[in-house]
């Protein structure tokens, strides 16, 4: 059976879980001949070897035994997939054909690598901490590394070894930034342990800066960073926890050699809505990264790829698009999504509720649920990510417009510090569904590592109510991919509405504008990064684009009457996705050529701040200058008798053919005479 351009390979694993390849291949409208194996992994171990050796892609529907099969075919295009875990072994096992099926369409979508970046780390390492402990530490790490001791405390308990293999220094890290293979990091109160010390520890000078490859703090005092556990190099540990530090050892000992790591986001700076004219707008971004590897760059924003922990928090509230995850795609995770949810109402399961989580916690806690519980309902679609922040509100929307009646998001209690960003998405998400009638309770934040609190979370029926089953594909930029599902959402609402308002900072929406006091000065529209502020090339003109608003708050920053105003909201009608006059003025023209130079609004407006209240302007003649253009107000000014920077006329230009003239003529008036 070929599914994706992949050969299926299915097993009962020892017939503890019912498999209906017939029924699978049906709703997956897969190619060739089905075949279940009993013991994939053992006695039918040919079958997989067979497989391989045709040389195409292989579904493996097998996970637990992922290592055997890779070990059996290196060189083979292989990806897995949990069937028995996420559906086999459950009280519901008789009722998971579709969402057998499910899992096999989601899992058979293609995942485009991430690009990779490469850190080199020679085993330069810092030790920081305090006394004897850290002398300890050093020494143990010296045969492995090249070490540099930093003592942070009193150094008069320290017992100096005969032979000490590395540098010693007792002071304090003032501050320090860079990631494994490039710490810097600044010193204060420097010295050195000199080699004369005898009874006692004698100093010399020391260094204010060190560089190293990897920092292992055992000093007891605050992190060096933020979200310290996410940067790479950076070893943080209690010193008095024995495990935790020989933990910390071997872990800095392999931290030597060539490393690769995914660049998890991609910027694209033209984008980006951060700053236009020393403005501030938009800061989503910069607000929730927890490990600052987002910094400003002049209009828009930097992205440090090697501090960068791949949480996905700036790519799920990005408003424009200028940040987008990478480690895969965000039309990749949304296909996934697309693909699990068709399937499963192709093999008609009814009632689907979407479980998200992390590779790395989600997996333990459904093997426990099946192992020891009653497994995950057969309406329970598992889909696993790599950071639950990859998923921002266009994935959110659109899995539910595909037909999610509800979703729900695991997490672990490490990782509820860094989910703001995925709980700020989830209200605006829960904010389109209650708006639009499909009622509360939809989204979830699950953080839970109990599997029996999982199990209850997850029994209670689906909200009520029938959910619309949109079948678009995600294509183009984020507000596409945004724009997409929202109609399909709006189109099978309960309660439609024409304007649904949105809680405060939601990435779309409209403007307030204060027409009277606009003077059209446009530089909102100058100030505006994503095209919704419009002008018109013939005629004093604002024009709003709601459609391309992202609500950055740039114009409202900028405009100098103070007279713009946010208005979060989704405007389904027509007049969203066509420009719309906000205001527009005749021409004012010079009152001596006719030329037209401004809005009448705003000579209006500097002829009544000026006239008879500065001492330039109390004549009718001189408040005349106001309403003239440019060209005309600088003739006028000089043409004035009262200015005085008025001069006599110039006197002409003598060339040297003038003198030679007058030469000439005055040795003809001498030999006339």
């Amino acid at each position: 059976m070929r599914i994706g351009g992949r050969t299926c390979l299915l097993c009962t694993c020892f017939r503890t879980q019912p498999v209906d390849g017939a029924a699978i291949a049906r709703a997956l409208d897969a190619k060739g001949e089905v075949e279940v194996v009993d013991e994939l992994c053992r006695r039918h171990r040919a079958r997989f070897e067979a497989a391989a050796a045709e040389g195409a892609p292989l579904l493996v529907a097998c996970e637990q035994e992922a290592p055997l099969f890779t070990a059996l075919a290196p060189e083979a295009d292989l990806r897995f997939v949990d069937l028995r875990d996420s559906g086999g072994w459950s009280d519901e096992a008789p009722h998971t054909t579709p969402k057998m099926a499910a899992l096999l369409a989601a899992a058979s979508v293609a995942l485009p690598p991430a690009p990779l970046l490469q850190m080199e780390s020679a085993g330069r390492c810092v030790v920081y901490g305090e006394g004897q402990a850290a002398l300890d530490m050093a020494m143990q790490l010296a045969g492995r590394l090249d070490v540099t001791l930093l003592v942070n405390g009193d150094t008069g308990d320290l017992l100096l070894p005969p032979r000490r293999p590395f540098a010693a220094l007792a002071g304090r890290i003032a501050r320090a930034q860079g990631h494994l293979g490039a710490f810097e990091i600044a010193l204060k109160d420097t010295r050195s342990i000199a080699p004369w010390s005898r009874s006692g520890i004698a100093f010399e000078a020391g260094v204010g800066e060190l560089t190293c490859d990897l920092v292992l703090d055992m000093s007891g005092e605050t992190p060096l960073f933020t979200a310290f556990e996410k940067r790479d190099g950076y070893l943080h540990v209690d010193p008095a926890d024995p495990v935790a530090l020989q933990r910390a050892a071997f872990a800095a000992v392999d931290l030597v050699g060539t490393f690769e790591k995914p660049r998890y986001v991609a910027l694209r700076a033209d984008l980006c809505a951060h700053s236009r004219s020393g403005r501030t707008g938009c800061t989503r971004c910069l607000r929730h990264c927890p490990t600052g590897a987002i910094t400003p760059a002049g209009d828009h924003v930097a992205i440090d790829p090697f501090v960068c922990a791949g949480c996905g928090s700036c790519a799920a509230l990005c408003p424009t698009g200028a940040v987008t995850y990478a480690a895969p795609a965000p039309d990749a995770t949304t296909s996934r999504l697309r693909e699990l949810l068709a399937v499963y109402a192709a093999a008609g399961g009814r009632h689907p509720v979407v479980l998200l989580h992390e590779t790395r916690h989600g997996p333990e806690l459904i093997g426990a649920l099946a192992r020891t519980g009653p497994g995950l309902p057969a309406h329970v679609l598992p889909l696993a990510l790599g950071e639950l922040g990859q998923i921002g509100l266009d994935a959110m929307l659109a899995a539910l417009a595909y037909g999610a009646e509800r979703l729900v998001f695991l997490a672990g209690p490490d990782k509820a510090g860094d989910l703001l960003a995925l709980e700020t998405d989830i209200g605006f998400a829960d904010a389109v569904m209650r708006g639009l009638g499909y009622g509360p309770e939809r989204l979830t934040l699950l953080i839970e590592d109990d599997p029996d609190r999982v199990a209850e979370a997850l029994a209670g029926p689906p909200p009520e109510g029938a959910m619309p089953r949109a079948r678009f594909r995600p294509m183009g930029g984020k507000r596409d991919r945004l724009r997409l599902p929202l109609g399909a959402l709006h189109e099978g609402a309960p309660a439609p509405l024409a304007i649904l308002p949105m809680p405060a900072e939601a990435p779309m929406g409209g403007l307030v504008v204060d027409v009277a006091g606009c003077t059209l000065c446009l530089a909102c529209v100058g100030a505006c990064p994503t095209g919704a502020l419009l002008d018109d090339p013939d005629k004093p003109t604002l024009r709003f684009l709601e459609e391309a608003c992202v609500q950055c708050g740039l114009c409202v920053s900028t405009c100098p009457e103070k007279v713009i105003a946010l208005e979060p909201r989704v405007n389904f009608g027509d007049d969203a996705r066509s420009p719309r006059t906000i205001k527009e003025e005749d021409p004012f023209c010079c009152v001596r050529c006719g030329r037209p130079f401004g809005t009448r609004s705003s000579i209006e407006r500097i002829v009544g701040a000026l006239a008879a209240r500065h001492s330039m302007f109390q004549s009718e003649d001189q408040i005349a200058r106001l309403k003239m253009c440019e060209d005309c107000r600088v003739q006028v000014h000089f043409e004035a008798t009262d200015t005085p920077m008025r001069a006599a006329a110039r006197p002409p230009t003598r060339t040297t053919d003038d003198y030679l003239t007058e030469r000439a003529r005055a040795g003809t008036a001498d030999d006339e005479g």
